[in-house]
């Protein structure tokens, strides 16, 4: 992240400022991992703790139904049901202490305010448009976007039609790109296959005076709260700092390329506690005279590989849709389907989109995975 300041702040931080009418405006310090890590100071119209009322918690705690894994398997995101509400059409379909991902395909804009209380969030846009409102500014998304959403974050999300799909990852951990790819300052390097160019901070939008009862949903240990404040959220009148959600585009990210098969970590885009997220991309392939493209059979000993296929034919696997999820256990061997290694030699480029999570501790499957599950992925590989 780099720094970043818009509307009006007080030119010294923790000191009295005031509206043209001499009235205050409310500082808020916004961050995480208590005062150490990174950081944004927010200011508001109105005390931003008026809070009128707490409703009953509902539990959206994710029912597992497969404990220990160790088979490989494939999940058809395309029978994942829609629904009206936008935190309703999550469905989490693997998870673990670090993390939870699955997909949503909400079918309306949100008509309230929501805030993640202990997770940062990635938001994948499969496909749609539409605007994620912060209380910092808006973001316009579209298919192919990464939106990165820091755990207190509060928003909303506009839809631009009824059959937008979000990939979606909520993290224990902060979200952070590839700290390989960052010098002692924090700047991305040279050879990073993509720059602060490319990331994209909110845009900021005049603040909302507003007193009455915003609702804003709470979630926090697998549970979410409805909080009835009495005045608008969106009141900030100016912010500065390092923390914030913004929006990277995976058709934005470079690929690195070599004579011979470059292995997955050279597609790292972003990473956290115990789990990174890879961006596979449009890219020529490995040009020594007797590449193989087709990637090699592979043990994965210390992690799990989850792969979501988004746009493109994949040359590595047979039969696979796009929204389907792939997931090979940490241990046992995968590699491509019969004939795909053969089918690769000689071939010049991909046109294949998928965003690739590896955690570093096994996943649990959901009951929301095995309703959309194929059965048959698992033995695929018989020739």
């Amino acid at each position: 992240m780099r720094y970043h300041l818009a509307g009006n702040i007080p030119p010294k931080r923790h000191t009295i400022f005031k509206s043209p009418e001499d009235k205050f405006y409310y500082e808020q310090l916004f961050g995480t991992e208590g005062f150490h890590g990174i950081s944004s100071l927010l200011y508001h119209i109105h005390r931003p703790t008026q809070i009128k009322s707490i409703g009953e918690p509902k539990d959206v705690t994710p029912k597992i139904a497969v404990e220990k894994n160790v088979a490989p398997r494939m999940f058809k995101g395309m029978n994942v049901t829609p629904e009206d509400d936008f935190m309703d059409s999550r469905k989490i379909l693997l998870m673990n202490n670090d993390l939870k991902m699955g997909l949503a395909k909400p079918r309306k804009s949100m008509d309230y305010f929501y805030k993640n209380a202990e997770c940062d969030e990635l938001l994948y846009v499969h496909q749609g448009t539409g605007i994620l409102k912060t209380f910092i500014g808006d973001l316009e998304f579209v298919t192919g976007d990464y939106l990165i959403i820091p755990r207190g974050t509060i928003y909303q999300v506009e839809l631009g039609s009824d059959d937008t799909v979000f990939f979606v990852l909520e993290s224990h951990s902060p979200i952070y790109t590839p700290k390989r790819y960052r010098n002692e300052f924090g700047q991305l390097l040279e050879h990073s296959p993509f720059c602060e160019r490319d990331i994209i901070a909110p845009v900021f939008k005049e603040p909302v005076d507003e007193k009455g009862e915003f609702l804003i949903k709470v979630k926090k240990e697998n549970q979410i709260t409805d909080f009835i404040y009495a005045t608008h959220p969106f009141d900030v009148v100016g912010w500065d700092g390092y923390f914030y959600p913004y929006k990277f585009n995976i058709k934005n990210f470079e690929p690195i390329t070599g004579r011979i098969h470059q292995p997955p970590p050279v597609h790292q885009n972003f990473e956290g506690h115990n789990f990174v997220v890879c961006s596979f991309c449009a890219r020529m392939y490995d040009y020594h005279p007797l590449a193989v493209p087709a990637p090699y059979n592979h043990s994965n000993i210390d992690s799990d590989e989850v792969l979501f296929y988004t746009e493109g034919d994949f040359m590595s696997r047979n039969h696979i849709d796009l929204m389907d999820f792939t997931l090979h256990p940490g241990g046992i061997v995968h590699g491509p389907h019969p004939g795909a290694m053969e089918r690769s030699i000689g071939k010049k480029f991909t046109e294949e989109y998928a965003v690739m999570v590896d955690p570093f501790r096994p996943l649990k499957i959901t009951e929301e995975a095995l309703k959309v599950e194929d059965p048959s992925y698992k033995t695929s590989w018989l020739e």
